[in-house]
């Protein structure tokens, strides 16, 4: 077994450093005596796997997310690599490549660098106004709601108003006329760190049941201590206040970390409510066992109760509400229109965010297998591939800090009709994925430098619905015929 895994992870870190050779060299410094073209990348990505991956692992291009210290220049990366840094702990390799080889390794790196600058350049655009234009498709910016915090769900309601939850722990209505008026009757919340009033759904029959679903961090006192967790609360929407509610779910065991709370929610085609878990900072202890909830996909009914059909009901031990496990920090979860499948998407470390489509009683690996390494610059895993562990179906590097999901549907956007959208926090855009079948085969940034972009929603009036947060905006994206 272990053996196998081994030779796994040895194909899959072949196929990343051979996935690099067909990218354009730059010879941007390049000496003239180190000859770009296939076999000089070929020997750089060698050379990186054999003598960097041990310390700087084997992606990369999640290695050259940093700060560059000491310069990121051709010559400047040359120098790193010739002369080390030996206070630092980085060796010299003056005695171990020759000239050219140097040479091929730093045009090797300025590749990943400059594969990160196209994301870091999204960042830095200034939008020139409130018309964006990408490809075939120019939106106009439609302001909703402003004046918000942290914007961080969305749900339509069927008199057309909105639901809006601030992780501050408010839950907003706005109207038509975006007159917004305030919701009472939710529950205590635990605002802080990554924690607050997160997600908001409505139930599929809210005609004539008139609930409403929050996800959220729920606090308790543990001596002088504050204990946190994800919790779901299920109450019914009467006028601008939530009544007869009832907390239906609470992720155990509760945790005095701020973080990696997960908690989007979607009703799958089958009625039932599936939302996400993170593993709360704990990655030795939480996202491999079955026998606690932290770092999962969940599936419960719309009452709380759970499935017979779930598929570690009969598993001594396991926690019964589980539908897969394995995950980090997912915060992205849609239903694809055509398939009916569940698709996610979650923050990775550094490099190695990850889209997923979800499977009953899956592992999808962390942190046994990552595509990232740590902030600060360590190995978490050698492995980006484990027998039994499932692969992304897209993984992004640099990490984007993906934020909220939505399959494109109708006519409005023909371009993108049946394309994932995914908001970027970190680098403020919203992303494009092109699909065919189960794959993505191309990608796109729109919107840059909208700001960090949490949610996107698609509205049941055929229109696109994004929020970005600090400050807090809901704006509709209104498609333009011929922008001018």
């Amino acid at each position: 077994m272990n053996k196998l895994i081994a030779i796994s992870g040895t194909i899959a870190a072949t196929v990343a450093l051979l996935s690099w050779i067909t990218r354009p060299v730059s010879t941007i410094g390049l000496a003239q005596s180190a000859v770009p073209g296939i076999v000089d990348s070929l020997r750089a990505a060698r050379n990186y796997a054999s003598y960097c991956a041990g310390c700087h692992g084997e992606k990369m291009d999640a290695f050259v997310d940093r700060q560059w210290k000491h310069g990121q220049s051709q010559a400047d990366l040359v120098r790193a690599v010739k002369e080390g840094y030996a206070d630092e702990g980085m060796p010299a390799f003056a005695a171990t490549f020759s000239d050219a080889e140097m040479e091929e390794l730093a045009v090797y790196m300025r590749q990943g660098i400059d594969h990160f600058n196209q994301y870091a350049a999204a960042a830095n655009t200034t939008p020139s106004g409130n018309i964006f234009t990408t490809g075939a498709v120019s939106v106009r910016l439609d302001t909703v709601v402003r004046g918000m915090k942290s914007v961080w769900g969305m749900a339509f309601l069927p008199d057309g108003r909105m639901l809006i939850t601030d992780r501050s722990g408010h839950l907003y209505a706005v109207a038509n006329n975006k007159k917004v008026t305030e919701v009472n009757g939710l529950p205590p919340i635990l605002d802080e760190g990554q924690g607050g009033l997160m997600d908001v759904i409505i139930h599929p029959d809210f005609r004539k049941n008139k609930l409403v679903y929050l996800s959220y961090s729920a606090v308790k006192e543990d001596g002088n201590r504050k204990l946190g967790t994800t919790a779901i609360y299920r109450a019914k929407l009467e006028g601008n206040a939530l009544v007869n509610g009832q907390v239906i779910f609470e992720a155990f065991p509760y945790s005095r970390t701020r973080h990696h709370y997960g908690s989007r929610m979607v009703f799958g085609r089958d009625g039932m409510l599936y939302f996400s878990v993170g593993e709360r900072g704990n990655e030795k202890e939480n996202p491999q066992t079955l026998e606690n909830d932290l770092g999962k996909i969940h599936r419960i009914r719309d009452d709380g109760s759970v499935p017979a059909d779930n598929p570690f009901v009969q598993t001594p031990g396991a926690r019964p509400t589980i539908f897969s496990y394995g995950h980090r920090n997912p915060q992205g979860l849609a239903v694809h229109p055509q398939t009916g499948e569940l698709w996610s998407h979650e923050h990775g470390p550094r490099g190695g965010d990850e889209v997923n489509i979800v499977k009953k009683g899956a592992n999808y690996g962390w942190p046994v297998i990552t595509y990232g390494i740590n902030y600060n610059g360590k190995i978490i895993s050698n492995k980006t591939a484990a027998e039994g562990m499932e692969q992304p179906v897209k993984y992004w590097i640099p990490s984007i800090a993906p934020s909220g999901m939505a399959f494109v549907q109708g006519k409005r956007y023909k371009s993108w009709e049946g394309q994932l959208l995914t908001g970027s926090l970190r680098f403020k855009y919203l992303n494009l994925s092109h699909i065919e079948g189960k794959q993505v085969t191309g990608e796109e940034m729109l919107l840059k430098n909208i700001g960090r972009l949490r949610d996107v929603r698609m509205g049941p009036d055929g229109y696109l619905y994004v929020a970005v947060e600090n400050p807090g905006f809901v704006f509709r994206l209104l498609p333009v015929k011929n922008p001018s």
